[in-house]
């Protein structure tokens, strides 16, 4: 899959009212559809709601629409892509800020342009911060000891961010949403982003690295991106030092993550987002055989916490995605019937 030429995001009110737009919302869960029959009256959006994922054997839902919205949580398959065009979509709107789900370049080629929505940063900010605290805290242990009745404190002590340097990796809206929530806690903070956007602590990579204490990862998933945390630039990693990943699982080398931490070379992680989660990540697994080793190797240490893909998952930022997502459309519409 292929994310090196970026989707365009529309996410802005829509100058004018315009016709009614008809589009297909894949993937709509009951709590997005009722937002959904709420709001898209106001916009002039005749959506058709379906909780079914996009996929070959659904396109027949989308006929008749030149404009689909689809979830992260799906991962749409150049062969699906193929039979949108052939329905006659032109345009794919998708309810998240990346796009790795989807090979916009080959969309591109097939006729279908694809756009992303935005929704509030303090979501996945307040997350990451949390992470953070509960990783410099120990509490996965304790959790797991208390939930045992046993109320003995950790032979290890807890750390307090203040005494903490913090390097954010990534400076976009929600990059800087955690080093708004980091400056109440007094803790010193490093920056790098290959376009930085703050100008607060930036540091290079490899100096981010060495120096800092907790590493936090906000920056898109792309061909540039892929393991940017791989094992050579793990190893440079301050020894102690604590992982948060709340981005998108391939930007760190698993494997060299794992050896970090089995070893004891790192202190821990909280990862929200993880290489491999397809098909695990949303699925109640309980009964369910799963085939991801590294999951199963992380989930067993007590130095690291696992949640599956919820940072974004609040009430707020569903609100903004639905309503952005219909802007988002009608945006499309209007553009289109400009042209034409």
């Amino acid at each position: 899959m292929s994310s090196s030429e970026p989707a365009i995001s529309r996410s802005r009110p829509p100058a004018t009212a315009g016709p009614s737009v008809r589009a297909t919302i894949y993937g709509c869960g009951a709590d997005e559809a009722v937002l959904f029959r709420q709001l898209a009256p106001r916009f002039g959006v005749l959506p058709t709601l379906t909780a079914a994922p996009v996929a070959e054997d659904t396109v027949d839902l989308a006929l008749g629409n030149r404009a689909v919205s689809v979830g992260h949580r799906t991962r749409v398959t150049n062969a699906t892509l193929a039979a949108l065009s052939r329905a006659g979509v032109q345009y794919i709107s998708t309810r998240s800020v990346g796009y790795d789900h989807i090979d916009v370049e080959y969309a591109h080629r097939v006729g279908i342009s694809v756009g992303t929505v935005t929704y509030s940063p303090d979501s996945v900010a307040d997350f990451t911060v949390m992470s953070m605290l509960m990783l410099v805290r120990g509490v996965k242990s304790v959790l797991r000891r208390s939930a045992l009745h046993d109320y003995r404190p950790s032979d290890t002590r807890g750390r307090e961010l203040r005494d903490l340097t913090v390097g954010v990796v990534g400076t976009g809206r929600i990059g800087r949403a955690v080093i708004d929530r980091l400056r109440g806690f007094g803790c010193r903070v490093l920056t790098y982003d290959i376009r930085p956007t703050v100008h607060v602590g930036r540091a290079g990579l490899d100096e981010l690295l060495v120096n800092s204490d907790i590493v936090t990862l906000h920056t898109p998933l792309s061909t540039t991106t892929h393991h940017l945390l791989d094992r050579q630039r793990i190893d440079r990693m301050k020894y102690g030092a604590f992982v948060v990943n709340t981005g998108r699982g391939s930007l760190i080398d698993t494997s060299g993550l794992l050896s970090a931490l089995e070893s004891g070379r790192l202190g821990g992680a909280a990862l929200d987002v993880l290489e491999g989660e397809e098909g695990i990540f949303y699925a109640d697994c309980r009964n369910e055989h799963i085939d991801n080793a590294a999951l199963l190797r992380l989930q067993r240490l007590p130095n690291v916490l696992i949640s599956p893909h919820i940072a974004y998952y609040t009430d707020h930022a569903l609100a903004d995605i639905v309503e952005n997502s219909l802007i988002d459309l009608v945006n499309f519409e209007m553009d289109t019937a400009a042209h034409e």
